[in-house]
């Protein structure tokens, strides 16, 4: 039996529950895979991505389920609790269920947010390996990324020190004439260190690099990682990390990493990265982690590699998006569903009371500070006035031609009047509803989200595309923000629009798709 969350920290949960956990030879057994298809890592395996895929490509896909949310408070709102809640209630119904989670970052692991585990009996373990670093993947992204920046950093210093005929009688390269102003592109680690976002470098005589302001992000943040979560296989990852833009050179030309001939180099650090490593959420359903980049600044989405993998091997599949509905489910919506082609059949809107009060008037809500009273006691008419903000989002979910299911994540304050406010607002805008106590019951706290989403993935869904690759980068920026946003229009700065103008006059970015960036906290 599991430990009480109301109790025992997740940590003491996480080290209960692996007492039971399946070794790599039982999930092999029980997942029905090959001897060589499953790669052990201590007690924790990869997955062989290349031999599974081939093994099953003529199988039917499973369900396809989404796990997203309405606008957070700056807390989060538990979707990747929800997401284990919902495989461990679709478990405890005896589907054949399992998931695809993103990795997190040591910057908020080591922050005040802290891991993306879940929590309570609907988190994943190991939850130590979980949150520190897992199987190494995104140390592989780390050197292969700087890998690209000490390439071009010694190139700019070669090309200083020496004229066209030395550069090419000793290191055989052309001139790419680099313009030191315009290096786009930085050097990362998996933190969030703030005294390394404004730095100066190659300080050192002629031979130490090249001086000039440079930059560090955090890991997850690097194209590599973006990459990694919407390649199909090792041919398309070696194609995309030759396409990365590092700087301009002096004309106002894209200096890329094929212009170094370091793509083959990234590859090759990167190449154990295409295969998910298998954990287990606290009730030993399985599920997949891989790739980690943010929503905010990135696509949010675990791989396209484990959806491609889970929908095979499972008869139901769950992912989830970053943040709310209007940066996280838009890109698995526009950009992710359309590289993959895969179709989802279920999109799940985690709400909860306290981000629900907050929409609707509430005290500003503070990480690290004591909640409001306003959070801790009932206020029915908080709740119905920040419903606007869930329909909203379920609007934005069914223009995607999609099914809808609103699952409330339940806190111990909320009360029954204002779970039933939710639950009118939610049906009234076209979407099941569904309260869940996963957090401290497990799956059996989460039967009827569970029914309500097996229900939804019977109903008929008609998935489409919100824009087309033929609409101009403009246009589909004006599509999403009136469309996803609910803004009335856009403005353009003078940079943005030339940099605009210059997209769309070049006809290699046509097939691109838009990856918009917008903070998380407002709609």
């Amino acid at each position: 039996m599991a430990l009480d969350p109301t109790k025992y920290k997740d940590w003491q949960i996480s080290e209960d529950a692996e007492k039971g956990m399946p070794m790599p030879e039982e999930w092999r057994e029980k997942l029905g895979l090959e001897k060589e298809e499953i790669l052990p890592m201590g007690r924790l395996a990869k997955l062989d991505f290349l031999k599974i895929i081939d093994r099953l490509k003529d199988k039917p896909d499973g369900k396809y389920i989404e796990v997203t949310a309405i606008t957070p408070t700056p807390l989060g709102e538990g979707k990747s609790t929800t997401a284990c809640g919902l495989m461990e209630g679709l478990g405890k119904r005896g589907v054949n269920v399992g998931g695809a989670l993103r990795q997190p970052s040591g910057g908020p692991t080591m922050n005040i947010k802290g891991t993306a585990a879940g929590g309570g009996i609907s988190l994943l373990i190991p939850m130590t390996e979980f949150s520190l670093g897992l199987t190494g993947d995104i140390n592989d992204i780390m050197n292969a990324h700087n890998l690209a920046m000490v390439a071009l950093t010694a190139r700019m210093q070669h090309e200083r020190n020496y004229n066209d005929e030395q550069l090419q009688r000793l290191t055989g390269m052309r001139r790419l004439n680099v313009d030191p102003t315009r290096v786009e592109m930085g050097w990362i680690i998996d933190y969030c260190a703030q005294a390394l976002r404004n730095i100066i470098i190659g300080i050192g005589g002629r031979f130490d690099g090249f001086t000039m302001q440079s930059k560090f992000g955090i890991a997850v943040g690097s194209e590599c990682m973006a990459i990694l979560s919407i390649i199909r296989d090792l041919a398309d990852l070696r194609n995309r990390l030759d396409k990365i833009t590092l700087a301009f050179d002096k004309s106002g030309k894209p200096v890329t990493t094929g212009d170094l001939e370091v793509g083959g180099a990234m590859t090759a650090w990167m190449r154990n990265t295409i295969n998910p490593t298998l954990m287990c959420t606290a009730e030993y359903q399985p599920c997949m982690v891989h790739a980690g980049p943010f929503a905010n600044i990135a696509v949010g989405q675990s791989s396209i590699i484990s959806d491609r993998i889970g929908l095979k091997m499972f008869d139901y599949h769950v992912t989830e998006s970053g943040f709310g509905a209007d940066i996280g489910f838009e890109k698995f919506w526009n950009v992710k569903c359309r590289y993959s082609g895969l179709k989802p059949h279920v999109s799940v809107l985690t709400s909860t009371i306290r981000a629900l009060k907050m929409h609707g008037g509430g005290p500003r809500v503070v990480a690290g500070l004591p909640l409001a009273e306003e959070y801790t006691k009932e206020n029915v008419e908080l709740v119905e006035r920040g419903c606007e903000n869930m329909v909203h989002h379920i609007n934005t979910i069914r223009k995607a031609g999609i099914n809808p299911v609103v699952c409330i994540n339940c806190f111990h304050t909320d009360t029954h009047d204002e779970i039933e406010a939710v639950r009118r607002a939610a049906e009234a805008a076209g979407a099941r509803c569904a309260k869940s106590t996963h957090w401290a019951d497990g799956g059996e706290g989460a039967l009827e989200f569970a029914d309500a989403v097996i229900d939804a993935c019977n109903e008929e869904s008609n998935f489409k595309h919100l824009y087309p690759l033929e609409m101009k980068l403009r246009d589909r920026v004006e599509t999403i923000a009136r469309e996803v946003y609910g803004a009335d229009g856009v403005s353009w700065t003078p940079e943005a629009e030339a940099k605009a103008k210059m997209l769309e006059g070049d006809s290699q970015y046509d097939d691109y798709a838009t990856m918009m960036v917008k903070t998380h906290l407002s709609v």
